[in-house]
């Protein structure tokens, strides 16, 4: 006879929102036999263990990384060279 753990019960995550339904409070959270940790939405059944998310993460993590988030290329200086200050006609320069 083989000695089997027991497992741990699922367990309701308060607040969590489900990614694919965007169900609130409908998400569970379980350890699968493989040891891995699942969360599971019995809303609609979307299920992901902790390693997919690590993954989905990373790629994540790496695609905004390589987007250029300014607009301004490197190197170049955000004002231009020749500006010059904006003069508004009919205003009184203090020179009367």
């Amino acid at each position: 006879m083989e000695y089997q753990a027991k497992k741990k019960p699922k367990r309701f995550i308060a607040g969590a929102v489900c990614p694919k339904c965007s169900e609130m409070d409908r998400t569970v959270i379980y350890n699968n036999d493989d040891g891995d940790e699942v969360r599971e939405c019995i809303a609609c059944g979307f299920s992901q263990t902790s390693s997919e998310q690590q993954a989905e993460d990373q790629a994540r993590q790496l695609e905004t990384d390589q987007l250029a988030t300014r607009v301004t290329p490197v190197g170049k200086s955000v004002l231009d060279d020749d500006e010059q200050p904006l003069k508004i006609l009919g205003l009184n320069d203090g020179s009367d």
